[in-house]
């Protein structure tokens, strides 16, 4: 099994910055796509970014130019730098990865979330 384990995050300023990274822990065979998603009270989880193996990045509508995603293979851990905050962005945002178990087939683990909170 796969633990995905996120860090950072938490409070800023309108117009500030704020940086998160997960990790994936456990028995796995390789990576293929890192993300991040939010998700606000009563509302389907939502695409914020993600990221291959290969570099290849996605972006939501209202995160590009603003939020940029990157990923340390070597570590397994993938970055959301979120710069020019807005108040819209306050959210739950959860990390999901995509594995390789032993067998081949794919799998996929979600982190637990954090609430991080932009005030004017």
């Amino acid at each position: 099994q796969v633990e995905v384990v996120q860090y950072g995050g938490g409070s800023a300023k309108a117009g500030g910055s704020l940086r998160l990274s997960c990790a994936a822990y456990g028995d796995y065979f390789g990576t293929y796509s890192m993300g991040w998603y939010r998700q606000g009270p009563e509302k389907q989880r939502e695409l914020v970014a993600e990221i291959t193996d290969g570099g290849n990045t996605e972006y939501g509508d209202s995160e590009k130019g603003r939020f940029t995603i990157s990923r340390d293979n070597a570590k397994t851990t993938v970055y959301l730098q979120m710069n020019s905050l807005k108040r819209g962005d306050t959210n739950a945002y959860y990390c999901k990865i995509d594995w390789k178990k032993r067998d081949g087939d794919w799998d996929y683990a979600w982190g637990r979330g954090t609430q991080d909170t932009v005030s004017s």
